[in-house]
């Protein structure tokens, strides 16, 4: 996922894991949206567990934005098209996940795209982003490659 909009802070990241900048409980809801706890879903991914799919790697990476998990992030995306930081805006709050659709993206592809509407608050105003992002598999783990937005 990314944001059209420049954002007035930046985070740095490097190889160390960074705390997230807002925690969740383990035994909070997944952000992502599935009945799972954030321990049993994207928070075991978090921690360094491997997504199996890029549906599940796309839910893990928006949970992060909702963290502001930006050595996660970083570290699921492609090296060709990782930037060198994560921004967050301070003003925005991610609320909801839907998926879409998907394509391919299973344990027997070695790419994928996952169709998704993100719902957030900038500033209290409720929007959304709607993309197409595509994966690839990096090193035999699901990355983030690019993303085309539907919009």
């Amino acid at each position: 996922m990314s944001r059209r909009s420049s954002r007035p802070r930046q985070t740095s990241a490097t190889s160390t894991r960074i705390a997230p900048v807002t925690a969740l409980a383990p035994a909070s809801p997944c952000p992502c949206g599935l009945s799972a706890t954030y321990a049993d879903c994207c928070g075991r991914l978090h921690a360094g567990a491997a997504a199996p799919t890029c549906e599940a790697l796309m839910r893990s990476r928006y949970a992060a934005f909702v963290v502001q998990d930006a050595a996660y992030l970083l570290r699921t995306w492609h090296p060709d098209t990782r930037p060198s930081v994560i921004d967050f805006d301070p003003a925005m709050r991610w609320v909801r996940l839907e998926i879409l659709a998907t394509t391919d993206g299973s344990a027997f592809h070695t790419t994928g795209t996952v169709t998704f509407r993100a719902h957030y608050t900038d500033n209290g105003r409720p929007d959304s982003l709607h993309e197409q992002s595509r994966f690839v598999r990096h090193e035999g783990a699901w990355v983030y490659s690019a993303a085309v937005f539907a919009d």
